[in-house]
């Protein structure tokens, strides 16, 4: 009778974001005082950022104050098959009446987001409640797989 045998790998950089790029659904980790806590999010990978929105409340003000942010997207097929890609940055909120920078890069968020939901931001919105748009600049990213062999025995 085969064996499975579990073998683990690190992704390369473009595996990683081809995964990002794949899903529009992650876990965002952040922390506040001694607690740590973790949220889906919906989200859109593009270029070298990861842009998403949010409600007001105590995940936003938490981050407008403690910034930095572990993020994780997962692709499940078993137990011993998977990847995973994990990025650590820094939340950054835009908004459309900053200045001409911010105004661009809410213009091109919004833009992103609605490649996933063209409704994000507009009138036929289904959560016209997360109009707080913000982007996430990764200082790294870490990508792992895990795939199967079979062993015959001889």
């Amino acid at each position: 009778m085969p064996r499975i045998h579990p073998i683990f790998a690190d992704l390369h950089r473009g595996e990683a974001e081809d995964l990002l790029r794949r899903n529009h659904i992650g876990r965002l980790a952040f922390t506040f005082r001694d607690r740590v806590d973790v949220e889906p999010i919906h989200y859109v990978y593009a270029g070298e950022w990861l842009y998403g929105r949010t409600s007001i409340g105590t995940k936003l003000t938490t981050l407008q104050h403690h910034p930095w942010v572990a993020f994780e997207v997962d692709e499940i097929e078993s137990a011993v098959e998977w990847r995973s890609v994990v990025v650590h940055g820094t939340v950054y909120f835009l908004s459309p009446n900053g200045g001409d920078r911010e105004r661009e890069a809410y213009d091109t968020a919004v833009e992103e987001l609605r490649t996933f939901y063209p409704e994000a931001l507009t009138a036929m919105d289904l959560v016209p409640t997360r109009n707080v748009v913000f982007r996430i600049h990764f200082d790294d990213m870490v990508g792992r797989s895990s795939t199967t062999t079979r062993d015959t025995p001889g």
